[in-house]
């Protein structure tokens, strides 16, 4: 498929921004902590796909409006509908649902969560899903679909939770339901910092423009073998990486670091 700009993308149901190839998402329903609709969920799944195809984004930021990340599922727009439907229909939900994060994981840009206040439900699988995770003190996290009756795998929960913060820590979260602190999340490995309020998105921001102008092809790549070794043994995982790297090799960002280290200067990565 055909390169696209996204610079000019109208999102209808969250704010959406390009500057500095960086793409920003901001959950903006601040009354109501930001809750995630029918609606929002297949445009963020479908901004996420066509992201696979973005030449103007090379980084994404996800955030939250009013002091809050994301509250997950809104109980009136989703959670009543969901227990008048039948089966069918509620399998077309989950399965909706997932399929935003396999684009979240498929897309090649890296992903920065940047949270604060809230972070709830399907707000703190968005965080999960991302690659980084950076947060406020008053961030306060929770994996809580027991609470409303439902079971710790939501979106992919089971399997990535138990891989980021370890196996009990992650039981004891999808079993209770419970929140946990900035605090906790960070020493977890959960978030990668927690930062002063004030501090969050200038910090967030400025590693995504670094992450915007490395080596695009490069980056991709990364990510794609995070993703593809999770269920790989080692000796599958070197093998997968000589080929990866091999590839990288024969890039244009390859040639133009060496370059750039000849002629004692920094690169400029273009992407290729």
């Amino acid at each position: 498929m055909q390169a696209k700009n996204f610079a000019d993308y109208k999102a209808e149901h969250f704010e959406w921004s390009v500057a500095d190839r960086i793409g920003r998402i901001t959950l903006n329903r601040p009354q109501r902590k930001n809750p995630l609709t029918f609606d929002s969920y297949a445009e963020l799944r479908d901004l996420f796909q066509g992201l696979r195809h973005a030449q103007d984004v090379r980084a994404i930021v996800i955030t939250g409006a009013g002091g809050n990340f994301c509250s997950g599922g809104d109980v009136h727009a989703i959670i009543g509908p969901l227990v008048k439907m039948p089966m069918p229909q509620l399998l077309a939900f989950t399965h909706m649902t997932g399929s935003l994060v396999k684009a979240m994981r498929n897309c090649p840009q890296p992903i920065i969560a940047a949270v604060d206040g809230v972070c709830a439900g399907a707000g703190a699988i968005l965080a999960l899903v991302a690659d980084f995770r950076y947060a406020t003190p008053e961030a306060k996290t929770a994996f809580l679909f027991c609470r409303v009756g439902l079971a710790g795998c939501d979106m992919g929960a089971c399997c990535l939770l138990p891989r980021l913060i370890g196996e009990g820590r992650a039981a004891e979260l999808l079993y209770t339901g419970r929140s946990f602190s900035a605090a906790e999340g960070e020493r977890w490995g959960f978030f990668n910092e927690v930062l002063p309020q004030k501090e969050l998105l200038r910090h967030v921001l400025e590693l995504a423009r670094r992450i915007a102008t490395g080596p695009t092809f490069a980056h991709a790549m990364t990510k794609t073998m995070l993703n593809q070794e999770r269920s790989m043994t080692l000796e599958q995982a070197v093998e997968a990486e000589a080929q990866a790297q091999a590839i990288c090799m024969a890039s244009e960002d390859f040639k133009r670091a060496y370059q750039a280290f000849v002629n004692r200067e920094k690169p400029q990565f273009i992407g290729g």
